[in-house]
This record gives C-alpha cells, sequence and structure tokens, in this order.
C-alpha cells in the first residue's frame, strides 16, 4: 500500500533522527529507499528472522548449516526492545511467528479496515513508539500519572482507526507538513491512557509440539492465535483421541478441531454468529 509506505518512510526517517536505530525487513528498507529516499546505515540496518534450533517444522534439518547469501548490514545483535506492525491483525500473527521463543513487545499501528489487536492510529505511529522506548515523557503535571493506587493490568486506550479522510483537508501529506514548523518536528499531542504511558497487555500463547509413534518430538510452535489439527488429504473424518493433563478428555471425529487461544476464539466467535469475546 503507497500510504502505508509513505507513512513508514516518514516515521523512519523522524525516529532515527531521535537516535532510534530501526531494523526493518529487507523488502521494506529497499521500498522505502527507493520511492522516499529514506537510507541511513548508521541508522537502520536490516532484521532477518533468526533459526531456532528447538522450533520449526523439521527440527533435524535445524540443525544442519544453512549457507546463504547475507547482506553486510544485516542485524545480528540481540532482539529488538520494540516491534512494531503497521497493517491488520495478520501482521500481529506474523510478527509472533518470527520470535518462537521469548517475544520483544509488539506495538500495533492499525493500517487495514478492520483490526481487534492494533489500537494505535497511523498517525500516532511516531509518539507512540518514542513514549513506548522512552524518549517521550508524560506531562508530569498530569493529574493521571499517579499510578500508586492502580496495580491492575493496563491496557492503552483503544484509539479509534482512521481513514485517510480524517487526517483533515489534503489527507496524510497535508498532515504530514502541518506538523512541522520551521523544519522542527511539531507533531499533535495525543492521549495514549493513564499518564501518558503505554502500558503491557499479556497474551497467552499455545505451545504445540508434534510427536510421532516412537516418541520423538518432530516439530515444535509457539502460537499466538490457534492450532489446528485436520485430516489433511485423506477422504474420511479423523478420530481424535483429546487428552487434558493425560486424562482422556473426549474422542471428536470430525474433519478436524481447532484449539484457540483467548486472542484467536475473538474471530471464530464472530464467525458463529457470537458475540466479540
Amino acid at each position: 500500500d503507497d500510504e502505508l509506505l509513505k507513512i513508514a518512510a516518514d516515521s523512519v526517517k523522524e525516529l532515527t533522527a531521535s537516535g532510534i536505530q530501526m531494523l526493518l525487513a529487507p523488502d521494506i528498507a529497499a521500498k522505502i529507499k527507493h520511492y522516499h529516499g529514506v537510507d541511513d546505515e548508521n541508522m537502520i540496518k536490516l532484521f532477518e528472522p533468526r533459526e531456532y534450533p528447538d522450533f520449526g517444522n523439521n527440527l533435524q534439518c535445524n540443525k544442519l548449516e544453512e549457507v546463504g547469501f547475507k547482506s553486510h548490514n544485516t542485524y545480528e545483535g540481540p532482539d529488538p526492545d520494540l516491534i512494531c506492525t503497521l497493517g491488520g491483525d495478520g501482521l500481529l500473527m506474523h510478527a509472533g511467528m518470527m520470535f518462537p521463543g521469548p517475544v520483544p513487545p509488539i506495538l500495533c499501528i492499525a493500517g487495514g479496515s478492520l483490526g481487534f489487536l492494533t489500537p494505535f492510529g497511523r498517525e500516532e505511529m511516531s509518539d507512540t513508539i518514542q513514549i513506548s522506548l522512552g524518549f517521550l515523557q508524560g506531562d508530569e503535571n498530569d493529574s493521571g500519572n499517579d499510578l500508586t493506587n492502580y496495580n491492575s493490568e493496563m491496557v492503552p486506550n483503544h484509539a479509534p482507526i482512521r481513514n485517510d479522510n480524517e487526517f483533515g483537508e489534503g489527507g496524510y501529506d497535508a498532515f504530514h507538513q502541518r506538523s512541522e514548523v520551521d523544519g522542527k518536528a511539531n507533531i499533535p499531542k495525543f492521549s495514549f491512557g493513564l499518564g501518558n504511558r503505554i502500558c503491557l497487555s499479556m497474551r497467552m500463547r499455545l505451545d504445540c509440539r508434534v510427536i510421532n509413534r516412537d516418541g520423538k518430538l518432530c516439530a515444535r510452535y509457539n502460537v499466538l492465535n490457534e492450532v489446528v489439527i485436520d485430516r489433511g488429504s485423506s477422504p474420511y473424518l479423523a478420530a481424535l483421541e483429546c487428552f487434558c493433563d493425560d486424562v482422556h478428555l473426549t474422542t471428536v471425529q470430525a474433519d478436524g478441531i481447532i484449539f484457540a487461544t483467548p486472542t484467536g476464539s475473538t474471530a471464530y466467535s464472530m464467525a458463529a454468529g457470537g458475540s466479540v469475546v
């Protein structure tokens, strides 16, 4: 999407100018360099998913040394402090799958028409990232920053998903131009919740392991949404024995079965005509 690419390029330019090192997917880095001239080898590195020996589809192959081309600008340091996605819920799922082990905090920016897990608007992208990393501070005089008696889990206010017309007259380009005065950033102030803080919402993942008849572990995944077990290419229904804590729960005779997390159950509830969970 050209509009999202423009937003990403402007945000990368602003964030690198603030001293934040960016790790970009190679295709995105190439596009913003070609179309928008955003390139800084010192502050922009290429991010490639790592190999995790204990995870994957074929654990035997993971132990083999794979020889491939890597750019001289590929980042090989520790995991990033923050992941930012600009898109829909599917992009969040993809980002989570790139880290089978511990996942850094993921900041989801709404870039689609519908997103249950993308609470921040695209015009808030730069401010949101800087506040999350501690580069911007909330108003010390804001009475909402007193967290002494607030010890429950906090999530950010869900900002409405805005379409292009809501940037005002002239769309996003005019909005961004109005955000600069005499060459200095003057981005409008947004409210991000209690004390202008962005807080984590912890989500569970399922540890999926495929074990063959010999008891050997063949594949392992950590998934955010759901695990699907189906009959594959067989024309017959599958008989799936389900155990919970080594106790037989039930035997399912069907095309397959879906085990969904609380995150994944929302979409299935809606698809069945139910309410949003």
